[in-house]
């Protein structure tokens, strides 16, 4: 699956999965743009061993929760030319149950999810029309579609962002840009792995493992090529048989 010749923004490059989403495209041929905000340090890491296998990668620092800055970066960015593989990794946790949930826990994990999707997509969007061909994808979660407790917030945020990918699908599919999403359960990072022990994960998952960041980014590489161009408006799951 070639993406030769194509730019590809990953938001949230900085965690496990933005990272091997990142990698995976490099790989197959395109040239990475690497956003982060609070860990600046990891893509630049993350851009140095991209460059070292052969493949292109740049990094573009700014916070999503501002408006300003992130006009700006897209701004800069596109200076390059069009964007057209978008994806939407970037996301925040802050849980707690709703009756102990601090307005700040709601609007943070909000601002990031959602209004982040819209921050960037927003302005990339008709640079990436024009060439005719574009793909967007939305990572979600597997907290929107069955809810978990002490994440109504999260859940919130991902299931708005599943409905975004409907609707913003339906906007631009007579110009060749897809918008799916992607539901991942629990894959295998430093983040799962404070959270799920072992025994937890076997008697929540059928497959009796936690997934990998790798295996993620297998699916996302397939929904942005050329072979998944009849694959639009679709929230697609990656968690073991959870559900």
């Amino acid at each position: 699956m070639s993406l030769e010749g194509k730019r590809a923004l990953i938001t949230g490059a900085s965690g496990a999965l933005g990272a091997a989403m990142a990698e995976r495209f490099a790989r197959d041929g395109a040239t990475v743009l690497l956003h982060a905000n609070s860990r600046p340090e990891a893509v630049e890491q993350l851009a140095a061993s991209i460059t070292a296998a052969g493949g292109k990668a740049e990094c573009h620092v700014f916070d999503l929760r501002s408006d300003e800055a992130t006009a700006t970066a897209c701004a800069r960015m596109l200076e390059g030319g069009p964007i057209q593989i978008l994806v939407n990794n970037a996301g925040v946790h802050d849980d707690a149950v709703l009756p102990g949930m601090r307005a700040e826990q709601w609007h943070k994990v909000i601002d990031v999810s959602l209004n982040g999707f819209f921050r960037v997509t927003q302005p990339l969007l008709l640079p990436m029309m024009r060439t005719r061909w574009g793909r967007i994808l939305n990572i979600s979660s597997v907290s929107a579609i069955t809810g978990n407790r002490g994440q109504v917030n999260y859940a919130a945020a991902k299931g708005a962002l599943n409905s975004a990918t409907k609707a913003l699908s339906l906007e631009v599919a007579s110009r060749g840009v897809t918008v799916n999403a992607i539901a991942p359960g629990i894959i295998a990072s430093p983040m799962a792995d404070a959270v799920f022990d072992p025994a937890v994960i076997n008697q929540m998952v059928p497959v009796k493992r936690a997934g990998t960041p790798q295996e993620v980014a297998a699916l996302a590489a397939f929904l942005v090529s050329d072979e998944a161009a009849y694959i639009t408006g679709q929230v697609i799951s990656i968690n073991g048989g959870m559900i």
